[in-house]
């Protein structure tokens, strides 16, 4: 009887999350297979109409110097915004875990960033970044540093880094809640007993605070790899990819593609290496995670 009543209690654990398989299914799963089989297909979006045309799409695609472009400038979007927001966003958390005044201010100041469309927040750096009327370019010529007043949007060699920068003040203040928490769970003790043996801020930083919050930072690397490599509103909303190819993503380009050229097969294919990369990067992140966890 014990071991029925087990087997039917396993059973209606299952139907617990059978709607989110089903979902998941319908949604996700489905969508990831149709991509994939539309990538060997000749398609234009519309018709019901699929012409198989085997690695042909995937041909064209590493033949585009486009593609090219917009995989660079996504590997350096990610490399810049996984470090640099991981950086600001333990260095803020450290300073909030003193308890200095005003902290829960800062914290909720901090965090309002990733709860705001990100519309909303192309608009204000569209307005801020202007290059005639926008207040940093007023600023700067205020202070008489009119040599730095460029096309933060508008010139090619600083849009990539303008789009950086707005990436990185939206989702400054996620890292700096992970760590926070993460932050939290460390005993007191540690950091009392490093003040006592004359430790200062950096050598506490780097010797204790950073080995013992590695798993968040892998966490937040994973993370910060698959929704670089997903990004598109803030993009599509500052620059639409331009000017010019200079601030091309993966993912502009797989819109273009498919609504402006209405090449779904190629849409399709390179949306395939998107998730290839991402996969590859993720598994790549968790198992080096995992070794410093084991060397620790």
């Amino acid at each position: 009887m014990s071991g029925s009543r087990s087997v039917l209690s396993g059973g209606k654990a299952y139907l617990y999350i059978l709607p989110i398989l089903i979902l998941s299914g319908i949604f996700l799963y489905y969508s990831i297979g149709f991509t994939v089989y539309t990538s060997f297909h000749q398609w234009n979006g519309i018709d019901s109409q699929m012409k198989y045309i085997g690695f042909d799409n995937y041909k064209k695609l590493f033949d585009d110097s486009t593609y090219h472009i917009a995989l660079k400038n996504n590997l350096i979007f990610l490399v810049c915004t996984v470090l640099i927001q991981a950086a600001l966003g333990l260095l803020l958390a450290v300073l909030l875990r003193a308890k200095l005044f005003g902290n829960h201010f800062f914290k909720s100041i901090y965090f309002i960033p990733v709860v705001m469309a990100p519309v909303i927040i192309a608009a204000i750096f569209r307005i801020i970044m202007d290059t005639n009327f926008g207040s940093l370019n007023e600023t700067l010529r205020a202070l008489h540093l009119d040599f730095l007043a460029v096309s933060w949007l508008g010139d090619p060699k600083y849009a990539l880094m303008s789009v950086i920068i707005v990436n990185i003040f939206q989702w400054m203040g996620f890292s700096m809640t992970m760590y926070y928490s993460g932050l939290l769970a460390i005993p007191d003790e540690i950091y009392e007993s490093a003040k006592m043996d004359g430790s200062g801020f950096w050598r506490t930083l780097f010797r204790i605070t950073v080995p013992l919050v590695g798993g968040t930072t892998s966490t937040l690397v994973v993370l910060g790899i698959v929704g670089s490599l997903k990004t598109f509103d803030i993009v599509a909303l500052l620059t639409g990819g331009g000017p010019g190819r200079s601030t091309e993503f993966l993912t502009t380009y797989v819109y273009k593609k498919a609504i402006d050229e209405f090449n779904g097969g190629m849409s399709a294919a390179a949306g395939v290496t998107i998730l290839v990369i991402a996969v590859v990067l993720a598994v790549v992140q968790l198992r080096l995670g995992n070794r410093q966890q084991n060397n620790h």
